[in-house]
């Protein structure tokens, strides 16, 4: 979800607004005007209500944005990279680019930003004392004190991937010593909770309440899907943890010069060897990689006179250590959607890691059910 509208860096973060944001953002300013405002204070003119429901939307995905900031921030604090935080129709999410270290990270991370929810309502209820009764502002600052405190309780709900869900992985995990184990009970448990919102909104939805019936059914497929992501994935990782990247790599992988035609790219590498990513080197040197992706915008008329290195990737070369974890790699591999990583030691060319033979790899020790074998750990000897 690092796609949409870029509004800039807060905090040293990136922000961003999912096409998705925006629909919440007109359904929840509807809801408002339609709702709630009008319920609570019948006396006001009708463009007023707009104007308060279109303030207080706005407002309210700047708590979240601050929920999130919270994360990111004491995420950034325990050493963890996050790639930004990203608006959207469910939302918000802090992408961090990897999970916690320990049970006490996990912890720290998921806690502060129920939180900073509940801290922000204390400060709308703080500020509604001040200011006149009936008035736009008293009425912002009630529901949005009011919102606070109910984003923070959903939150904390025990369903992996909210909040609570997250401290409940930690918790087990700090219990266990074992994080698969603690992320696949919380997410199980996340998919009940969302079973059981999926079920509420059916009901809500025979008992007339459409619009709301459907949000709440949403807001569980939602969360299932995220569970279900979240098993998998931890089921994936720990199917690679403990295997380095020299286990899998290519230690000779074939190279390119940067001086190469694209027409002798395409039929002496591509189709002649059958691979969609070769290393580029000059004078022993690395200097970028040259993949199917790079070379398909280009027209063929233009193949002969166009060389590799008009084309090639230069920078960010995303690469790994012969040393590092699989794991690790498929991360990067997912995050950056690419098929390859250089393997690379102080800046030298070791080796190619093709995605394809990592997902090989696992679909191989799925078959055999040697995941756990004692050898397996040891691997490669």
């Amino acid at each position: 979800m690092g796609q949409g509208l870029r509004l800039g860096r807060l905090l040293g973060f990136e922000i961003r607004l999912d096409p998705s944001w925006f629909l919440a953002l007109a359904l929840v300013t509807w809801t408002l005007a339609a709702g709630f405002f009008p319920t609570a204070y019948p006396d006001w003119d009708r463009p007023l209500y707009w104007l308060a429901g279109l303030l207080a939307a706005l407002l309210l995905f700047g708590s979240v944005l601050a929920h999130e900031l919270a994360h990111a921030t004491v995420a950034r604090a325990r050493g963890l990279p996050v790639h930004g935080i990203t608006l959207f129709i469910f939302g918000g999410v802090a992408q961090l680019r990897a999970e916690a270290a320990s049970a006490a990270d996990e912890f720290a991370i998921a806690i502060v930003g129920p939180a900073t929810s509940l801290v922000l309502a204390l400060i709308c209820w703080l500020l509604r004392q001040a200011v006149a009764e009936g008035g736009v502002g008293a009425a912002i600052l009630t529901y949005l004190a009011l919102i606070n405190v109910a984003l923070a309780l959903f939150n904390l709900l025990p369903g992996f991937p909210l909040d609570g869900g997250r401290v409940l992985r930690a918790l087990l995990w700090g219990a266990t010593g074992s994080f698969r184990r603690a992320t696949l009970t919380a997410a199980t448990v996340g998919q009940g909770l969302a079973f059981l919102l999926i079920g509420l909104g059916v009901l809500r939805v025979l008992s007339g309440d459409v619009l709301g019936g459907l949000w709440t059914a949403f807001i569980g497929w939602f969360l299932y899907g995220a569970a279900d992501q979240s098993k998998r994935q931890v089921t994936v990782e720990a199917g690679l943890r403990g295997v380095p990247v020299r286990g899998l790599m290519d230690p000779q992988p074939e190279t390119v010069s940067p001086d190469l035609s694209l027409e002798d790219l395409v039929f002496e590498y591509f189709l002649g060897r059958g691979r969609r990513a070769f290393p580029v080197l000059q004078d022993g040197r690395l200097v970028g990689i040259i993949s199917l992706t790079d070379v398909k915008p280009i027209p063929p008329s233009q193949w002969a006179r166009r060389r590799v290195a008009e084309v090639m990737t230069r920078a960010p070369l995303w690469t790994v250590r012969p040393q590092d974890d699989l794991a690790e790699a498929l991360r990067l591999l997912a995050e950056h959607d690419i098929h390859q990583l250089l393997v690379v030691d102080d800046d030298r060319l070791l080796g190619l890691l093709d995605r394809a033979d990592l997902l090989r790899f696992l679909q191989f020790q799925n078959e055999l059910g040697v995941a756990d074998h004692p050898r397996r750990r040891r691997w490669p000897g």
